[in-house]
């Protein structure tokens, strides 16, 4: 019996997806290049009007009052695509791509795959303050989604996909393969190497076209005891302005909302806020990763870090409230590094700067500022979106009590079953009582072959025929197997609608062992609660 535990829910289909996700992971760094010429391209049209892919800042042009029209011809072109495309390429592409994941199968649609890189580097590149991680964790994510529905995969390899080509986009852009891994949805084998394969993949490809190394290269000095206050003030000012800034940007998602035009004029009204603010701050124009390296470098003066950052947070709050498609890393990072804390991940700030010497204090910092936001806030600013929508996230990661257990741990060893020659009247007088069950396993020559079930019996209890005619029948896939786990056993009963099932020695055999229900799942259930609940005095 014990011999058919595993650690690990693993079998061969591990390999091809393996293979399918190093695929991925090419498809998706080509993607990110893509994009990000897209970007430079509509940058030098929008600012410059020529035909380049040269590295330009929008704050360089000499367009003067006039730059003020390009984020608004911007915004117009992308609520022209999301209304007539695809209205799934509005907002960051996070929230979606979650609900894509934990609500949809894992199924996108081509027209984003399309679409969403398109506007992205429209808006970006006529100066929307973003960055290209909301796009291309999309554009990955449906590219692995496509692949995945082309192969006719299951719901589950499909989602591993998805996400494979998610996380390998983000590494493509930033170079930062470990903290992609980190994003993963579930930390199982079957889904952690073909995700982590993906990532390794985009990430050596990615120096093929950019430069090798952090993207904001940087070395501090070793931590010292004087940093311990300022890295929790930085910790309690950045948990303080993430809250305000989730609270904030759907207050402005609020305020488009009541709006009397049609969602596609939107985005142009948040350009046009965003090309006033360009022209007042030209620097907070477009992904703005060199004003993030200069404040990581303190390149900058304290009052100009102070309005840049200002502008900044006003631009992009009213752009992604109008719907836009835009991103939120590069933005925070930039306002995050404004008060002392670089990225709210510190495995991401580590693959973004190489910096080791600043892992104590990001640790320090991150942590404090995630305790204020999640005391502050009910949800975070990639999940709020999706609540509206009446679905809840739980962003919690902890070990499912069922799947800790096993059949054999819970399943009832004393067994009681009918024969299937048995008349209904006589099975009906003798098992379905007051206190009988609800099913009980039906055999025919010691073989598990189905289960009556006292519903189907309502009105023929005097009937003579077999039980066998009256059972639900059984096939080898629908029974349990001691070896399976309580999870599993938990979604077999829901997917047959039967609140009890025989256990097997095999599929072959199909010899009872033991019966699992409801209650034998649930059984356990008091102890999680009393960890939970329970105060507990020194003995």
């Amino acid at each position: 019996m014990n011999a058919a535990r595993r650690d690990y829910s693993v079998d061969r289909r591990l390999l091809p997806m393996s293979g399918m996700a190093l695929l991925i992971g090419a498809v998706s760094a080509a993607a990110a290049v893509v994009l990000l010429d897209l970007i430079r391209l509509c940058t030098n049209l929008f600012y410059y009007q020529t035909l380049s892919l040269a590295e330009r800042a929008p704050a360089g042009h000499a367009l003067g009052p006039w730059a003020i029209a390009a984020p608004v011809a911007g915004g117009l072109l992308v609520g022209l695509i999301a209304r007539y495309g695809s209205d799934k390429i509005r907002g960051h592409g996070i929230p979606e791509a979650m609900e894509a994941i934990l609500f949809g199968q894992s199924r996108m649609s081509p027209k984003v795959a399309l679409f969403k890189p398109l506007s992205s580097g429209i808006v970006i590149g006529s100066g929307g303050p973003f960055g290209a991680e909301g796009q291309i964790i999309m554009t990955g994510g449906s590219l692995g989604s496509l692949l995945a529905q082309r192969l006719h995969l299951t719901a589950a390899e499909r989602k591993t996909l998805l996400v494979a080509g998610a996380c390998a986009g983000m590494t493509a852009v930033f170079g930062t393969p470990v903290a992609a891994v980190l994003l993963l949805f579930e930390l199982r084998p079957r889904s952690l190497l073909p995700v982590a394969l993906a990532c390794a993949c985009a990430g050596f490809l990615r120096t093929l076209c950019f430069a090798a190394g952090p993207l904001f290269p940087l070395h501090t000095p070793p931590a010292t005891l004087a940093a311990l206050g300022s890295c929790l003030l930085a910790g309690l000012a950045c948990g303080g302005l993430a809250a305000l800034l989730t609270w904030g940007l759907y207050r402005v998602e609020d305020g488009f909302g009541k709006l009397w035009l049609h969602w596609m004029w939107w985005p142009a009204l948040g350009g046009l806020v965003v090309g006033i603010g360009g022209w007042l701050q030209p620097r907070a124009l477009g992904v703005g990763y060199d004003v993030i390296g200069d404040l990581l470098n303190n390149r900058l003066l304290l009052e100009v870090a102070l309005a840049l950052l200002a502008v900044k947070a006003v631009v992009w709050l009213l752009a992604l409230g109008s719907g836009t498609s835009g991103g939120v890393l590069a933005p925070l990072l930039m306002l995050g590094a404004g008060l002392g804390a670089p990225i709210t991940a510190i495995v991401f700030a580590f693959g973004l700067t190489g910096d080791g010497s600043a892992l104590l204090p990001l640790t320090l910092t991150t942590v404090v500022a995630c305790g204020v936001t999640a005391l502050a806030l009910k949800r975070s600013i990639m999940t709020e979106k999706i609540a509206r929508r009446g679905l809840h996230i739980h962003r919690e990661y902890s070990v499912d009590p069922l799947e800790r257990m096993q059949v054999a741990d819970v399943m009832t060893r004393e067994a009681v079953a009918i024969d299937g020659a048995t008349p209904v009247a006589d099975a009906w007088g003798t098992f379905f009582g007051p206190r009988g069950h609800n099913g009980y396993p039906v055999l025919r020559d010691g073989r598990v072959v189905g289960l009556l079930l006292r519903r189907r019996l309502q009105g023929a209890e005097a009937s003579r025929q077999p039980c066998v005619i009256w059972s639900e029948p059984l096939s080898p896939s629908q029974v349990l197997l001691a070896g399976m786990s309580a999870r599993h056993a938990a979604g077999r009963m829901a997917q047959l609608g039967f609140s009890r099932l025989p256990v097997v020695d095999g599929p072959d055999s199909m010899r009872l062992i033991g019966v699992v229900s409801l209650r034998d799942l649930l059984a356990n259930s008091h102890v999680l609660l009393h960890e939970e609940t329970v105060r507990e005095r020194l003995r």
